[in-house]
Protein backbone atom coordinates (compact mmCIF):
# COMPACT_ATOMS: atom_id res chain seq x y z
CA UNK A 1 0.00 0.00 0.00
CA UNK A 2 1.10 3.56 -0.68
CA UNK A 3 3.57 2.46 -3.36
CA UNK A 4 3.63 3.90 -6.86
CA UNK A 5 4.14 1.97 -10.10
CA UNK A 6 7.74 1.52 -11.18
CA UNK A 7 9.08 4.58 -12.95
CA UNK A 8 6.37 6.79 -11.48
CA UNK A 9 7.28 9.29 -8.78
CA UNK A 10 4.85 10.58 -6.19
CA UNK A 11 3.53 14.02 -6.98
CA UNK A 12 2.04 16.44 -4.52
CA UNK A 13 -1.30 18.02 -5.14
CA UNK A 14 -0.34 21.64 -5.64
CA UNK A 15 -2.37 24.63 -4.52
CA UNK A 16 -1.85 27.56 -6.86
CA UNK A 17 -2.64 31.02 -5.54
CA UNK A 18 -4.01 33.18 -8.34
CA UNK A 19 -3.35 36.91 -8.56
CA UNK A 20 -4.26 39.56 -11.08
CA UNK A 21 -1.46 42.08 -11.53
CA UNK A 22 -1.91 45.63 -12.88
CA UNK A 23 -5.62 45.86 -12.16
CA UNK A 24 -7.51 49.11 -12.53
CA UNK A 25 -8.45 51.05 -9.39
CA UNK A 26 -11.66 49.03 -9.01
CA UNK A 27 -9.73 45.74 -9.01
CA UNK A 28 -10.82 44.78 -12.52
CA UNK A 29 -8.73 43.31 -15.34
CA UNK A 30 -5.06 42.66 -14.56
CA UNK A 31 -2.82 39.88 -15.84
CA UNK A 32 -3.46 36.50 -14.15
CA UNK A 33 -0.48 35.03 -12.32
CA UNK A 34 -0.10 31.64 -10.67
CA UNK A 35 2.01 31.54 -7.49
CA UNK A 36 3.17 28.38 -5.75
CA UNK A 37 4.45 28.66 -2.19
CA UNK A 38 7.10 26.44 -0.60
CA UNK A 39 8.16 25.36 -4.07
CA UNK A 40 11.29 23.38 -3.05
CA UNK A 41 8.97 20.96 -1.21
CA UNK A 42 5.83 20.99 -3.35
CA UNK A 43 7.49 21.19 -6.79
CA UNK A 44 11.26 20.58 -6.52
CA UNK A 45 11.63 19.28 -10.09
CA UNK A 46 12.15 21.78 -12.92
CA UNK A 47 10.33 19.63 -15.47
CA UNK A 48 7.34 19.42 -13.16
CA UNK A 49 7.39 23.21 -12.73
CA UNK A 50 7.36 23.63 -16.48
CA UNK A 51 4.48 21.17 -16.80
CA UNK A 52 2.45 23.05 -14.18
CA UNK A 53 3.06 26.38 -15.91
CA UNK A 54 1.89 24.88 -19.20
CA UNK A 55 -1.20 23.31 -17.59
CA UNK A 56 -2.20 26.56 -15.89
CA UNK A 57 -1.91 28.45 -19.16
CA UNK A 58 -1.09 31.84 -17.61
CA UNK A 59 1.52 33.95 -19.32
CA UNK A 60 3.75 33.25 -16.30
CA UNK A 61 3.76 31.21 -13.10
CA UNK A 62 5.97 32.01 -10.10
CA UNK A 63 7.53 29.46 -7.76
CA UNK A 64 8.55 30.93 -4.40
CA UNK A 65 11.70 29.10 -3.35
CA UNK A 66 12.46 31.14 -0.21
CA UNK A 67 10.07 33.89 0.94
CA UNK A 68 12.46 35.25 3.59
CA UNK A 69 15.17 35.76 0.95
CA UNK A 70 12.56 36.73 -1.70
CA UNK A 71 13.96 34.02 -3.98
CA UNK A 72 11.72 33.08 -6.93
CA UNK A 73 11.72 31.39 -10.32
CA UNK A 74 9.43 32.27 -13.24
CA UNK A 75 8.05 30.02 -15.97
CA UNK A 76 5.99 30.73 -19.09
CA UNK A 77 3.99 27.87 -20.65
CA UNK A 78 7.12 27.07 -22.70
CA UNK A 79 10.24 28.06 -20.77
CA UNK A 80 11.83 29.50 -17.65
CA UNK A 81 12.58 33.23 -17.73
CA UNK A 82 15.36 35.09 -15.89
CA UNK A 83 12.93 37.96 -15.20
CA UNK A 84 9.43 39.10 -16.12
CA UNK A 85 7.55 42.19 -15.03
CA UNK A 86 4.10 41.23 -13.82
CA UNK A 87 5.39 38.06 -12.08
CA UNK A 88 7.94 40.15 -10.19
CA UNK A 89 5.30 42.66 -9.07
CA UNK A 90 2.92 39.85 -8.07
CA UNK A 91 5.65 37.93 -6.24
CA UNK A 92 6.67 41.00 -4.22
CA UNK A 93 3.01 41.52 -3.24
CA UNK A 94 2.62 37.88 -2.19
CA UNK A 95 5.91 37.68 -0.27
CA UNK A 96 4.85 40.73 1.74
CA UNK A 97 1.74 38.83 2.80
CA UNK A 98 3.59 35.61 3.57
CA UNK A 99 6.30 37.25 5.67
CA UNK A 100 4.55 40.37 7.00
CA UNK A 101 7.22 42.61 5.45
CA UNK A 102 7.53 43.95 1.93
CA UNK A 103 10.89 42.79 0.51
CA UNK A 104 13.45 45.39 -0.51
CA UNK A 105 14.88 43.12 -3.20
CA UNK A 106 13.60 40.21 -5.27
CA UNK A 107 16.14 37.53 -6.22
CA UNK A 108 15.70 35.67 -9.51
CA UNK A 109 17.96 33.64 -11.80
CA UNK A 110 18.49 36.77 -13.91
CA UNK A 111 19.60 38.89 -10.97
CA UNK A 112 18.13 41.17 -8.33
CA UNK A 113 15.32 43.71 -8.61
CA UNK A 114 14.52 46.44 -6.10
CA UNK A 115 10.89 46.63 -4.97
CA UNK A 116 8.77 49.08 -2.95
CA UNK A 117 5.20 50.32 -2.58
CA UNK A 118 3.41 53.67 -2.92
CA UNK A 119 -0.08 54.95 -3.72
CA UNK A 120 0.15 53.46 -7.20
CA UNK A 121 0.77 49.96 -5.89
CA UNK A 122 3.77 47.63 -5.90
CA UNK A 123 6.86 48.68 -7.85
CA UNK A 124 9.82 46.72 -9.21
CA UNK A 125 12.97 48.21 -10.75
CA UNK A 126 15.33 45.92 -12.67
CA UNK A 127 18.12 46.02 -15.26
CA UNK A 128 16.81 46.19 -18.80
CA UNK A 129 19.48 43.64 -19.75
CA UNK A 130 17.48 40.85 -18.04
CA UNK A 131 14.15 41.72 -19.68
CA UNK A 132 12.92 39.71 -22.69
CA UNK A 133 13.81 41.11 -26.15
CA UNK A 134 10.58 42.99 -26.89
CA UNK A 135 10.03 44.91 -30.10
CA UNK A 136 7.88 48.05 -29.87
CA UNK A 137 5.69 49.05 -32.81
CA UNK A 138 4.08 52.50 -32.69
CA UNK A 139 0.74 53.15 -34.40
CA UNK A 140 -0.85 56.48 -35.23
CA UNK A 141 -3.60 56.39 -32.62
CA UNK A 142 -5.21 54.33 -29.89
CA UNK A 143 -8.10 53.31 -32.14
CA UNK A 144 -5.67 51.45 -34.42
CA UNK A 145 -4.30 49.57 -31.42
CA UNK A 146 -7.85 48.67 -30.32
CA UNK A 147 -8.69 47.37 -33.81
CA UNK A 148 -5.86 44.82 -33.94
CA UNK A 149 -6.77 41.14 -34.06
CA UNK A 150 -3.16 40.04 -33.64
CA UNK A 151 0.34 41.32 -34.39
CA UNK A 152 0.71 43.47 -37.48
CA UNK A 153 2.84 40.73 -39.03
CA UNK A 154 2.84 37.07 -37.86
CA UNK A 155 6.64 37.24 -37.62
CA UNK A 156 6.27 39.78 -34.80
CA UNK A 157 6.26 37.14 -32.08
CA UNK A 158 7.55 39.35 -29.22
CA UNK A 159 5.87 42.69 -29.90
CA UNK A 160 4.24 45.48 -27.92
CA UNK A 161 2.07 47.63 -30.17
CA UNK A 162 1.30 51.09 -28.79
CA UNK A 163 0.04 54.59 -29.47
CA UNK A 164 -0.29 57.79 -27.49
CA UNK A 165 -3.63 58.43 -25.84
CA UNK A 166 -2.42 61.76 -24.51
CA UNK A 167 1.24 62.52 -25.12
CA UNK A 168 1.24 65.59 -22.87
CA UNK A 169 -0.15 63.58 -19.95
CA UNK A 170 2.08 60.57 -20.72
CA UNK A 171 -0.80 58.10 -21.23
CA UNK A 172 -0.45 55.26 -23.73
CA UNK A 173 -2.66 52.54 -25.20
CA UNK A 174 -0.80 49.22 -25.68
CA UNK A 175 -1.23 45.55 -26.47
CA UNK A 176 1.35 42.76 -26.51
CA UNK A 177 1.64 39.62 -28.65
CA UNK A 178 4.13 36.91 -27.64
CA UNK A 179 3.77 33.74 -29.69
CA UNK A 180 7.41 32.88 -28.99
CA UNK A 181 6.50 32.35 -25.33
CA UNK A 182 3.26 30.52 -26.09
CA UNK A 183 1.11 33.60 -25.38
CA UNK A 184 -1.27 34.73 -28.10
CA UNK A 185 -1.89 38.07 -26.36
CA UNK A 186 -0.63 39.13 -22.94
CA UNK A 187 -3.07 41.19 -20.89
CA UNK A 188 -0.44 43.38 -19.24
CA UNK A 189 3.27 43.13 -19.98
CA UNK A 190 5.52 44.76 -17.42
CA UNK A 191 8.93 44.10 -18.99
CA UNK A 192 7.87 45.53 -22.36
CA UNK A 193 6.47 48.58 -20.56
CA UNK A 194 9.81 49.02 -18.79
CA UNK A 195 11.56 49.07 -22.16
CA UNK A 196 9.02 51.54 -23.53
CA UNK A 197 9.48 53.96 -20.61
CA UNK A 198 13.25 53.74 -21.01
CA UNK A 199 13.05 54.34 -24.76
CA UNK A 200 10.75 57.36 -24.37
CA UNK A 201 12.67 58.64 -21.35
CA UNK A 202 9.62 59.59 -19.29
CA UNK A 203 7.06 58.38 -16.78
CA UNK A 204 4.08 56.67 -18.39
CA UNK A 205 0.61 55.39 -17.55
CA UNK A 206 -0.11 52.51 -19.93
CA UNK A 207 -3.64 51.25 -20.55
CA UNK A 208 -2.87 47.69 -21.54
CA UNK A 209 -4.89 44.78 -22.92
CA UNK A 210 -8.59 44.86 -22.05
CA UNK A 211 -8.31 47.42 -19.26
CA UNK A 212 -5.19 46.86 -17.15
CA UNK A 213 -3.11 49.81 -15.92
CA UNK A 214 0.70 49.78 -15.75
CA UNK A 215 2.78 52.65 -14.38
CA UNK A 216 6.29 52.75 -15.79
CA UNK A 217 9.29 55.02 -15.50
CA UNK A 218 12.93 55.05 -16.56
CA UNK A 219 15.47 54.51 -13.81
CA UNK A 220 19.21 55.07 -13.69
CA UNK A 221 20.97 54.24 -16.98
CA UNK A 222 20.20 50.64 -17.93
CA UNK A 223 17.23 50.35 -15.54
CA UNK A 224 13.49 50.96 -15.55
CA UNK A 225 10.61 50.41 -13.14
CA UNK A 226 6.99 49.30 -13.31
CA UNK A 227 4.22 49.51 -10.76
CA UNK A 228 0.57 48.73 -10.28
CA UNK A 229 -2.18 47.26 -8.17
CA UNK A 230 -2.65 43.57 -7.37
CA UNK A 231 -5.66 41.55 -6.26
CA UNK A 232 -6.13 37.86 -5.40
CA UNK A 233 -8.72 35.48 -6.81
CA UNK A 234 -9.73 31.96 -5.73
CA UNK A 235 -6.90 29.39 -5.77
CA UNK A 236 -6.58 26.52 -8.21
CA UNK A 237 -5.61 22.93 -7.42
CA UNK A 238 -3.42 21.10 -9.89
Amino acid sequence: MGRHPAGKEARHVVTVRVLRVFTDHAGRYGNPLGIIENAPVTVPDCDRRQAIAAALGYSETVFIDDPDKALITIYTPRRELPFAGHPAVGAAWMIARLTGTHPDVLRMPGGEAATWTDQEGVWVRAPLAITPPWWQERLANAEQVDALTGPINPAQEMTQVWAWQNETAGTIRARTFAARLGIVEDEATGSASMRLAAALGRRLTIWHGQGSIIHAEPGPPGYAAIGGHVTEDDPRII
